[in-house]
């Protein structure tokens, strides 16, 4: 069996339904668009959220608050996450915990305080709590921020 052999039959496809061809078709003159008007006209019509010259709904309601287009959202990640995915390692780049899936690949992160530092770790992320970069650096660890 082949791919044009499958049901249904080509001779069996309904056929479109071919307009303007002479009065006899049932369909020929104005081609089943009536007379005259907006509709029956070529390329005419309305648009979907038209509302029959209503005043729109988008503009009906009130437009409230700013969106800032230039915010940035960090990932927040906490030591003691950070830690416990890295338990042996002196330094953790973005790289790495891009790697280990802790934070969507490409964006930015914020290293925040919960946990406790033990070791002597290089943590490397877009930006820090104050209380985090105070454990880390109270451990004998060093903070790098990649932005000021």
């Amino acid at each position: 069996m082949r791919l044009h052999e499958l049901y249904p039959f080509p001779e069996e496809y309904a056929q479109r339904k071919r307009v303007g061809r002479g009065p006899g078709s049932g369909s020929g003159c104005t081609s089943g668009r009536g007379n005259k008007g907006q509709n029956s006209r070529s390329g005419g019509g309305r648009p979907a959220w038209f509302e029959g010259g209503q005043m729109p709904l988008a503009r009906r309601l009130p437009k409230r608050g700013f969106k800032n287009p230039h915010r940035v959202v960090y990932e927040a990640i906490n030591l003691d996450q950070l830690l416990a995915a890295f338990p042996d390692a002196t330094e953790i780049t973005m790289e790495a915990v891009y790697a280990r899936g802790l934070c969507k690949g490409g964006m930015p992160l914020k290293v925040l305080s919960r946990g406790e530092v033990t070791v002597k770790v290089t943590i490397e992320a877009h930006r820090f709590s104050a209380a985090a970069a105070e454990k880390i650096t109270k451990a004998g660890g060093t903070v790098k921020a990649l932005e000021g």
